[in-house]
This record gives C-alpha cells, sequence and structure tokens, in this order.
C-alpha cells in the first residue's frame, strides 16, 4: 500500500497562458508521460491532468519523487526556470487539492463543470495504462464523490459560467446585442461546442464552423443550423467574421496579423472582435496590435468571470467546508487500511500463542 501522495503542477493563477501552454500535454502524448514518471519519478501510480488553464501530475510512491524536474525534462525546459511557477502538494494537502480541483473550487470559473470530465478522463487514460491500482485510484474515485455531493448540496453551479460562456458574455458587452453579427468557430472541441450553445442562446444565428475533421465540423454546425467551411479556405471568409473564436487543437498559430489586416481592409474598417480560448493559442498575439482587431486570449477572459465571484462566494463556503468534512474521512479511511494488516498480522501472532497455552494447560490438566 502506497499511501505518500504528491501533486506538482501549474494553473491560471501561478503561470501566465505562455508557460501553460509550454506544459500542455495532447492525450496521445499522455502514455509516454505515464511510463516517464514511472521510471524517472519513482512513481508507483500517476495521473497527468492536462487542460487549459492547469496541468498537474498527481502520484503515489514509496519516496519523494523530483515532479518538477520530470515534467522540465519531458519539455526540454530548465527547471530553475520552471520552479518559480510550480506549486506542489503532499499528503493531507494534497488530498484537500485534489478534491478542491474536483468540485471546481479551484477553477478560473469556481463552479464551472467541465473539469470534473477533464479529471475523468485523465483518471480513464491512466487506468487503461495501468497507472492506476491502488491508493491513488482509491483517492481519485473518492474526488469524483465529491464533486457529485458538492453539486447535490450545494448550488455553486447554479450561478457559475465556463470560458465560453464568458467569452460570449464579453462579445456582447462589446457589440451590445448579438443579433446579425456574424460568428466564426475554429476548432469544433468541446469548449467550441459550449461556445456556439451560448451565443445560439444569446440571439446569434449566423454561425460558421471550420475544423480540420470535417465530419466533425458538419455535426457542430447541424447542432445551430450552421454553416461549415473548409479548413483550408477558412481565411478567405474572415471579411465576413464580426466575432472569431478560436478553439482548435493546433500546435502552432492557425491566424496572424496578415491575414487580419487585409480582412479588416476588406470590411472596410469595421472592427473584428477575436477570441481564442485555445491552449497552446492559435492566434498570434500581434493581432491585437491592429487598429479595430479586438484580441482576447483565455487570462482576458478572467476580468469578465470575476464578476460573479461574489455570487458564487456564499454557495463555495458551503462547498469548502464540505471538502475539510470529506479531506478527514479520506485520511481515517487511508490509515485504518494501513492499520488492517498489522491488526491482522496481530491476531494471527495471538492465535498462535492462544493455541500453543491451550495445548500447554491440555498436557497438564488433560481434556
Amino acid at each position: 500500500m502506497h499511501s505518500r501522495i504528491t501533486i506538482a503542477g501549474l494553473n491560471h493563477r501561478s503561470a501566465p497562458v505562455e508557460v501553460r501552454e509550454l506544459l500542455a500535454f495532447r492525450d496521445e502524448e499522455l502514455a509516454g508521460v505515464l511510463e516517464i514518471l514511472r521510471l524517472e519519478a519513482g512513481a508507483v501510480e500517476a495521473m497527468v491532468l492536462s487542460t487549459c488553464n492547469r496541468v498537474e501530475i498527481v502520484v503515489a510512491s514509496d519516496s519523494r519523487p523530483d515532479l518538477t524536474g520530470a515534467l522540465a525534462k519531458l519539455r526540454g525546459l530548465d527547471p530553475a526556470f520552471l520552479e518559480q511557477y510550480i506549486y506542489r502538494h503532499e499528503g493531507t494537502d494534497a488530498l484537500r487539492h485534489l478534491f478542491r480541483v474536483a468540485a471546481s473550487l479551484d477553477s478560473m470559473v469556481v463552479g464551472e463543470p467541465q473539469i470534473l470530465g477533464q479529471l475523468k478522463n485523465a483518471y480513464h487514460v491512466a487506468k487503461e495504462h495501468g497507472s492506476l491500482h491502488g491508493t491513488l485510484d482509491s483517492v481519485i474515485t473518492r474526488a469524483f464523490n465529491i464533486a457529485k455531493r458538492v453539486r447535490s448540496e450545494t448550488e455553486i453551479g447554479q450561478s457559475a459560467v465556463s470560458i465560453s460562456y464568458a467569452a460570449v458574455e464579453l462579445a456582447r458587452e462589446i457589440f451590445g446585442s448579438l443579433k446579425g453579427k456574424t460568428v466564426l468557430i475554429a476548432g469544433a472541441g468541446k469548449m467550441s461546442e459550449l461556445a456556439a450553445r451560448h451565443l445560439h442562446r444569446s440571439g446569434a444565428t449566423n454561425i460558421m464552423v471550420t475544423n480540420r475533421t470535417m465530419s466533425r465540423a458538419e455535426d457542430m454546425a447541424r447542432l445551430f443550423e450552421g454553416k461549415v467551411v473548409d479548413y483550408a479556405k477558412f481565411h478567405a471568409t474572415l471579411p465576413e467574421i464580426d466575432i472569431l473564436i478560436a478553439s482548435s487543437g493546433a500546435q502552432q498559430y492557425i491566424l496572424g496579423p496578415d491575414e487580419v489586416k487585409s480582412a479588416i481592409g476588406v470590411r472596410k474598417n469595421r472592427p473584428m472582435f477575436l477570441i481564442d480560448i485555445a491552449v497552446p493559442r492559435n492566434i498570434d498575439p500581434k493581432v491585437g496590435t491592429l487598429d479595430n482587431a479586438f484580441l482576447y486570449d483565455i487570462d482576458d477572459l478572467q476580468k469578465v468571470v470575476e464578476r460573479n465571484v461574489t455570487l458564487r462566494q456564499k454557495e463555495a463556503e458551503e462547498a469548502e467546508r464540505i471538502v475539510e468534512e470529506e479531506v478527514e474521512r479520506t485520511i481515517m479511511i487511508l490509515k485504518t487500511r494501513i492499520v488492517a494488516p498489522t491488526i491482522v498480522g496481530l491476531q494471527a501472532q495471538l492465535e498462535i500463542i492462544r493455541s500453543g497455552e491451550m495445548e500447554r494447560m491440555r498436557g497438564k490438566l488433560g481434556r
């Protein structure tokens, strides 16, 4: 039984987006990462959580693993550079952090539901690759149950918004009404779909979708009676676009200043609003220096979502109380599991002594 649980990572509070995107892992990379954690950092169990707002490594081990060094090696970075952005939690603090993450108390938008799905995906990937099988497995499973309890016993999710919703709110703030505005969504992942749903509810009826995988773009466009744009030719549609939401999985910029400047010229300098909610970023930051181009990345959205903090604070406090209660309960369960083999061993030894004494007394006293 390996009870030392350690977490090392960075999030939207500890590191800017340009540092987070250096460490972001794609799903297909995780098997290799988990293997390196076992071999290099001595992890007995391991899980990697990689989202647009955080990258965290969670391990159970017999020793104190060098997770910062492992992260640095995985990405070819200087550990000293990473150290200034990394936080580390062990033991009780690690449990508390994991439970708070699952309950969305550590998210940029407190109460947003996406993080639980992302955590479950990380769990399934680790499980498939044999990296979860003991203490850490049971602790993460417990985190899911705690998140469910927080949802059912508080209203933390009622006033919460997702990053994609915050992006739409920002668009509405700049344009007033979204009716009549033409929107292009680049990327057909979950974040894009959520943004499209919020846009649709906000009155945007002219929604275009582009994605590397045409069938995925078609599926999403069908949800909103939108139009599919060929990914290879989407730059040609830019002059028609009022709002562009970029959330593709591309590892390099899909849009630069030249294309946007050209589009704004054709638009006769009508403003274009660009929201980049991808990590790594999809849009070259230089676009933000152009006249009539308003570019916001995921860190800028923090200013939008902070308005809801007061509304959610009371529910978050109740959720924190639940997490503390569950941390104490989990520690007791883990201690019981550690002590149980000792108790069983003592019982076996006592049984040997008892049997020996009974036989000795029978020899003296008879049956």
